[in-house]
Order: C-alpha cells, then structure tokens, then sequence
C-alpha cells in the first residue's frame, strides 16, 4: 500500500562543501540517497519535501559534519493478504517468480490451481492449462500475497494465485 510518511536521516558533509551552499549540498544528497531505496520493510518512491534540516554537529576526529534531516516521503509497502499486479521473472518446476516493483513473490506449485501444469515445450517452462492460461516469463500476473520477509535492501515475498479473480492477466 501507498503511505505518506515523515522520515529521519543523518548525512555526513564533507568539510570542502562547508560554506554557503551546503544546504543545498546536504538536500541533493538526501534525494540520491533515499529516493528509490529499498530499507527490507519498504521503498522510499519519492521525497515530497524537507521539514527541517538540523543544525551541522562537527564528528570529533573526521572534521566532518553531520546533518539530522526531517522530510516526508511517499512509500510503498507492501502487506499480506494485499492483492498486487506484476511481471513474471523465471519459471521454475516448483512455482515461479514474479517482479512486483522492488519485491520478490515467489508463487508455488501449492499455489497455484491444479489445472494448470507445469510443461516445458521447445526452450519455454511455462504453467498452462492448454486453453487460454499460459504462465511463462514476461506474463503479467495478479496474486495475493500470503507472507512476507524483508532484509536490509531486500524484501520478499509468498504469494498465491489460488482463488477467485487472480492469475494471469489477459491482454
């Protein structure tokens, strides 16, 4: 789910950019180093604005300075039971994966409605059920997600498109 959420970061400055654009300086390097990144619990699409930026505290040794920055940031992050869309990655005999923005859903073989098989014709392992429901590598997919595991700059996931209204989008 999308949220828009109020978040700390410390930054390190570095004393050749002491003077009077180091504000700016600290403000670009909030935007390269958190937009678009993935903490293991949620990604970080985009910084919305700065609510404060703290005073410099000079770090005792390095003569560098550090910033506590305040800014809102709007998020993803995902929950079970979501329903979410995405692009298959690999198909495997056990289940496939699908790429869902920066998370990971593997979908097993439980997973997945008994008549669609597992079938590996010509070079392309697909799930299909020989009339209209083809899974294989670039489908798009609709599935729930039934758990989740996050890491430090990873998250993944388990999901099911076992019930009503999920499975393979048609085109």
């Amino acid at each position: 789910m999308f949220f828009v959420k109020t978040l700390q970061d410390t930054l390190p400055l570095h004393p050749s950019y002491f003077g009077a654009h180091a504000r700016q300086y600290i403000t670009d390097l909030l935007y390269t180093r958190n937009e678009g990144r993935n903490t293991g619990v949620m990604i970080i699409l985009a910084i919305i604005d700065i609510d404060d930026i703290s005073e410099p505290k000079i770090i005792p040794g390095t003569g560098m300075a550090e910033y506590n920055v305040s800014y809102r940031a709007i998020i993803w992050r995902p929950y079970k039971g979501e329903v979410v869309d995405g692009l298959v990655s690999n198909v495997v005999g056990t289940g496939f994966f699908v790429d869902v923005g920066g998370l990971n859903v593997f979908v097993s073989k439980a997973m997945i409605p008994t008549e669609l098989k597992y079938t590996v014709e010509g070079s392309t392992p697909s799930f299909t059920d020989n009339i209209d429901q083809t899974i294989e590598r670039g489908s798009q997919v609709r599935l729930r997600i039934k758990g989740i595991r996050g890491e430090m700059g990873q998250m993944y996931a388990i999901g099911s498109i076992r019930e009503d209204f999920l499975g393979v989008l048609m085109q």
